[in-house]
C-alpha cells in the first residue's frame, strides 16, 4: 500500500492541508471530504481514513484534506459554499499530482453534501460517492440531471436520513445510481467502516 505524504494546496487565497498518496501506475483517483467541521469533523475521521486506506490498497491515488478553518488549513467555516470550493481545489491538486484525468469525489455526512455540490458539474469529476448523506438538510434537485455514476451508502438506522427517503430520491436521479444499505448501522457507522471502504474501492475501480 502506498504511503501518504502531507501536502499543502491553495483554494483561492487560502492554504489548505491534506494527505496525498499516489500508488505507482495508478489509473484511478479519489478525493474524500470529511464530516461537519463545526462538530469535530476533520480528515482524520475514522470513516474518511478507512475509506482512503481501502482505496490505496486497491491502487487508487487518494487525497483526504481539511476544509478551511480545520486543523492547519487557513480560513473559517464556509457554510458549505466555501467547502465546495475547497473540494474543487482538492480535485485539481489530485489531477495534477497523479496525472489521472478524472477523479472520483467522495464524502461522508456533511462531506457527502459538499462532494455532490462540488462534483456534479465539475468536468474533472467522473464519479460521485455520498456516505450517510443527511438528506433532510439538503435539496438534491440540482443533481436530477447529473449523468455521472453515483454511489450512496447509508446505514439502515441512520438518525439523519430515513432510508425510504433516500431510496425515493435516488430513483429520481439520472444516470447509473447505486444505493448500498448497511443493516444495523447508524449515521456514525461504528464497526462498519471497512464495509464502507470496500464498497467505495470497488465502485471507484470499476470499469
Amino acid at each position: 500500500m502506498s504511503t501518504e505524504q502531507r501536502v499543502t494546496f491553495r483554494a483561492a487565497e487560502l492554504r489548505l492541508e491534506g494527505m496525498l498518496a499516489i500508488p505507482e501506475g495508478a489509473t484511478h483517483a479519489a478525493a474524500v471530504c470529511h464530516p461537519h467541521p463545526q462538530y469535530g469533523g476533520d480528515m482524520d475521521n475514522n470513516v474518511v481514513r478507512t475509506v482512503t486506506d481501502h482505496l490505496r490498497r486497491a491502487g487508487v491515488a487518494t487525497l483526504r484534506f481539511n476544509f478551511r478553518g480545520v486543523g492547519a488549513s487557513d480560513g473559517r467555516y464556509g457554510a458549505g459554499v466555501g467547502e465546495a470550493e475547497d473540494a474543487r481545489a482538492a480535485v485539481a491538486l489530485l489531477q495534477e499530482r497523479s496525472g489521472v484525468g478524472h477523479v472520483s469525489l467522495a464524502g461522508y455526512s456533511f462531506g457527502a453534501m459538499v462532494a455532490l455540490t462540488a462534483g456534479h458539474d465539475h468536468p474533472g469529476v467522473d464519479r460521485l460517492i455520498a456516505v450517510a448523506l443527511p438528506l433532510p438538510m439538503f435539496d438534491l434537485s440540482f443533481l436530477a440531471a447529473c449523468e455521472k455514476p453515483k454511489l450512496f451508502v447509508l446505514g439502515e438506522r441512520d438518525q439523519y436520513c430515513p432510508l425510504p427517503a433516500l431510496e425515493r430520491a435516488v430513483t429520481m436521479l439520472a444516470g447509473t445510481n447505486r444505493l448500498e444499505r448497511l443493516a444495523g448501522a447508524d449515521h456514525f457507522l461504528a464497526g462498519r467502516e471497512h464495509d464502507v471502504g470496500a464498497q467505495i474501492a470497488a465502485f471507484v475501480g470499476a470499469p
